[in-house]
């Protein structure tokens, strides 16, 4: 019993080993395996480089190490204007760009869509790209319309054994033989209405060996057929074919009508790309602006600085009075702080300049320093709100684009109810038939196929009705829900979009008085810090004032300075904004759009077609299906509604003048002897001022004053000219309209759209 129970566990055991080993893979071994496994690849990824060759950009290869604090050298000055900047730029947006934020500063330039997400990135290639889709472009959906003409020709041999005996055979052979040939060719198409029409030619040739029962040993058979299928309810009608197309399906619909309207959605995007582009072009301009006032600001700033300094100095080394070692570094220390601001807006400038080159698409750098010859307008700029808020309800490019949605989501509507329609089809076909001893007989008329075949004595011809009905419909009704759903958002989205088109509005025409009134205050702040300055100086001179009032004094009238250049800027910046809210900056900076020049061939063909549509014959049904979903070609430049234009200031309203900038001491000028002796030691040391070439940083049309007595003459004499300013009544700053020598316009050809600016 024991022994018996033994050989039975090592049974199991053994079987087990047995399913164990053979469950464990092996490697296979091969008769002439040579052991050389260089080809194997032990992973399945790995990164990898693409073989492509691009062309790369000159401003790329060409560009040269960027400008910074100490690397300063500048081989030539640019004076740009805003309309060339514009121009240069839109002829070199292919793809448009973006910086991070457009506001008075200097945005660090992100890493955008064109490398985050290419295939996002906004191009002037997109509305030709939508035009020739061939899923859903309009050339590829009208494709569905098309005639199609279909032809096949074979050959073909049968040897085939059956099962026969007897005196069976004397009328059917044991081996079926036959030699089959067989052509076919036919024209069908779908017209608007969704009917088929189609006319089908075939021809039959067999041979085979049972003669007992043919007329002939070989024949040949031709016909001819025509026929139609034409829905009666669903599927019918021009509206539903040019809507949804001939093959659509409830929730999916691809007619001509639905991609002439996303054709339209792309052209509004790229107006909308090219608004966007042009107005960050703008205001990197006017930043670029603000930072060669900033840096003019801040080296006047450094240049009182080392002068109260080197006079303190002075007094320190003779021991006299106001010279202490307090107010000597007190006064070191103010003139550091402002050469350090001259540093940070000299980089802040490089920094601008690069901006606004990348936003042109120039190289980074290229020996020249781009430097604004436009100055920003100061004159008073009115807006009706009521009109220019009725103009961004009918010209915004956004709230075009969402009512194109709109009407497409209408469409799609319609198309969605035809589904709720049985499916009832008419169809019919007619046939002639022809059968003879040859294809083609001249002789006998009536052996031949085509004889027989266009005799008319063989006829065949079919009626009917085809009738499918889904009980309960419901797919059919969830997509009317569901195209009802999406119309009601997309109306709810419009309705929100003007809401938030007018509360940009409200804001934007809030910041254009805004920073209007603050550059106002801010100028005649200005002309007081000058004036303190002044004074405070006559009176550290004389001994009645303290060091401590002239360096807050020198403070006070630089930082009034530079934020009534920020205010101004801000004033421009507020104006284009409203122009781009409203949907005018194109227009308001002379940029219009359209399309390029197609190839000759293209005109060719257009006229031909024309000219056949005039000779025909116009039947006038009093209705237009499907009706009309497009109120014609948007005017550009329509013109300023009346009280839109800008008003000017009047003549009696006092324009000021620049402030007076004082230029920046060149290198040569500074000597030993100018420069303060050096401080003890351990103490932080002077540099002399040795700033290479910022003299011509920025050169100003008015002259140059070299001392704040004439600074203060000058600020004199303008309030001479107004005596309300003598008064201390706020006056106001100037704006005007930027001039262009001649349109700009957009392009498009079959490849691209672009923008560009012309002479005249």
């Amino acid at each position: 019993m024991w022994q018996r129970d033994r050989r039975h566990w090592m049974g199991i055991v053994a079987l087990a080993a047995t399913a164990l080993l053979g469950c464990r893979p092996q490697m296979p071994f091969y008769l002439h395996e040579d052991g050389d496994l260089s080809h194997y690849v032990d992973k399945a990824t790995e990164i990898d480089y693409p073989d492509v060759e691009s062309e790369t950009l000159a401003e790329v290869d060409q560009a040269l190490p960027p400008l910074t604090v100490e690397n300063n050298e500048v081989k030539e000055y640019w004076d740009l204007s805003l309309e060339e900047a514009v121009r240069i730029a839109l002829e070199n947006s292919k793809v448009f760009r973006s910086l991070a934020q457009p506001d008075v500063g200097v945005p660090r330039i992100p890493e955008t869509s064109i490398t985050l997400n290419p295939a996002g990135a906004g191009s002037v290639y997109d509305p030709a790209i939508q035009e020739s889709d061939p899923r859903f472009g309009v050339e590829g959906v009208l494709s569905a319309f098309d005639a199609s003409w279909s032809t096949q020709l074979f050959w073909q041999q049968n040897d085939i054994p059956q099962n026969v005996a007897g005196f069976v055979t004397l009328f059917r052979p044991s081996a079926f033989r036959q030699d089959l040939g067989s052509f076919q060719t036919s024209v069908s198409k779908t017209y608007a209405t969704g009917g088929t029409w189609s006319l089908s030619h075939s021809v039959d040739y067999e041979w085979n060996n049972a003669g007992a029962s043919r007329q002939w040993p070989s024949d040949w058979s031709a016909n001819l057929q025509a026929g139609f299928r034409q829905p009666l309810l669903q599927g019918a009608g021009v509206t539903f074919n040019r809507i949804a197309g001939p093959q659509a399906i409830p929730g999916f619909y691809n007619g001509v009508l639905l991609a002439r309207i996303e054709g339209d959605q792309r052209l509004t995007e790229f107006e909308q790309s090219v608004s966007s582009q042009l107005l960050q072009v703008e205001q990197a301009y006017w930043t670029l602006y603000l930072a060669y006032r900033q840096l003019n600001t801040a080296l006047t700033a450094r240049d009182a600085a080392l002068q109260t300094w080197r006079q303190v100095r002075a007094k320190y080394e003779v021991g006299g009075r106001g010279g202490s070692a307090q107010e000597e570094a007190q006064a070191r220390e103010q003139y550091l702080a402002f050469r350090a601001a001259v540093e940070q807006a000299l980089s802040n400038l490089y920094k601008a300049e690069n901006n606004l080159r990348y936003l042109m698409g120039l190289a980074a750098t290229d020996g020249r320093l781009i430097r604004p010859s436009d100055e920003p307008s100061r004159a008073r700029v009115e807006f009706d709100f009521h009109e220019v808020h009725a103009e961004a309800m009918v010209r915004n490019p956004a709230l075009r684009r969402e009512k194109w949605r709109i009407k497409k989501a209408e469409l799609e509507l319609i198309a969605a109810k035809n589904f709720l329609l049985p499916r009832l089809d008419a169809f019919g076909s007619y046939r002639w038939e022809g059968i003879g001893d040859d294809l083609l007989d001249s002789s006998n008329a009536t052996s031949n196929a085509y004889g027989s075949l266009t005799s008319g004595k063989y006829e065949n011809w079919q009626l009917g009705l085809d009738l499918t009905i889904p009980l309960g419909f419901r797919k059919e009704m969830a997509a009317v829900r569901n195209a009802q759903l999406k119309l009601a958002r997309e109306r709810a989205i419009l309705q929100e979009q003007e809401l938030e088109v007018s509360h940009q509005i409200a804001w934007v025409l809030r910041e254009i008085d805004e920073y209007y009134k603050i550059a106002e205050t801010n100028y005649n702040r200005a002309v007081a810090a000058y004036a303190e300055v002044k004074a405070v100086s006559a009176m550290y001179d004389a001994g009645t004032a303290t060091l401590d009032l002239l360096l807050n004094a020198q403070q006070r009238r630089a930082q009034a300075e530079i934020e009534y250049f920020q205010a101004i800027t801000k004033y421009m910046f507020a104006i284009s904004q409203l122009h781009y809210r409203k949907g005018t900056l194109l227009e308001y900076n002379g940029v219009y759009l359209t399309e390029g020049p197609w190839p000759q061939k293209a005109y060719f063909d257009a006229l031909r077609r024309a000219k056949a549509r005039d000779a025909g014959h116009y039947f006038d049904y009093g209705i237009t299906n499907p009706p009309v979903f497009s109120r014609g070609t948007y005017p550009q430049h329509v013109g300023a509604a009346t009280g839109v234009e800008p008003t000017e200031a009047g003549d009696d309203v006092f324009l000021p003048e620049d402030l007076p900038m004082q230029p920046v001491p060149r290198s040569d000028d500074a000597t030993d002897e100018a420069s303060p002796s050096p401080v003890p030691e351990g103490d932080p040391q002077a540099r002399h001022v040795t700033d290479v070439d910022l003299n011509e940083v920025y050169v100003e049309d008015t002259p140059d004053i070299p001392a704040d007595a004439d600074a203060l003459a000058t600020l004199g004499r303008m309030t001479a000219r107004n005596p309300a300013m003598a008064d201390g009544q706020v006056q106001p700053v100037g704006y005007q309209a930027i001039a262009t020598d001649g349109p700009a316009s957009a392009t498009a050809s079959g490849d691209q759209w672009t923008a560009r600016r012309s002479s005249p």
